[in-house]
């Protein structure tokens, strides 16, 4: 089982991949439509595995506190942008502006999870628990995954 950081870190990878694939893609393609989905599925899911199970340890902590409302305040903003991608046709030159707005955002966003909120979580969560956390994320993520359209729904109702 992968520590809580390996399992973070490697959808980050599969993430900027598949940013990477849908830059690289015109109009409203199949590609397109298919990197997008994929990456839209993974990220609502990852994000609230990781507020679950990652997050809500390191808040825990009162200087833990500050790094975790800020992680989720972006995640909130980043998933706004998705939803708004959503609704928008793919083939306009207004969703690619969007998306690389989405784009920067996000790898902005892993790449400081990655360089400063990890260093934090390691004097939260020990060593000896890393691939417990990893679990628990991973299980939550799956879990996670088939509530994206029930989530979505009770969000438009609200």
């Amino acid at each position: 089982m992968p520590s809580i950081y390996d399992a973070i870190k490697a959808d980050h990878d599969s993430h900027r991949s598949l940013l990477d694939t849908i830059t690289d893609t015109s109009g409203d393609s199949q590609k397109r439509r298919e990197s997008w989905k994929a990456f839209y599925n993974d990220v609502k899911s990852h994000a609230a595995a990781e507020e679950e199970t990652f997050y809500s340890k390191l808040i825990s902590e009162t200087w833990g506190q500050d790094a975790a409302r800020h992680s989720v305040h972006e995640h909130q903003k980043l998933d706004d942008l998705m939803e708004e991608l959503n609704e928008m046709d793919m083939s306009s030159s207004g969703w690619l502006t969007r998306f690389k707005t989405l784009k920067h955002d996000y790898e902005h966003h892993m790449d400081e999870e990655e360089n400063e909120v990890f260093e934090r979580a390691r004097k939260v969560i020990g060593e000896e628990h890393n691939e417990g956390f990893g679990k628990r994320f991973e299980e939550r993520k799956k879990e996670e995954r088939t509530l994206i359209e029930k989530k979505k729904k009770d969000s438009l109702e609200d």
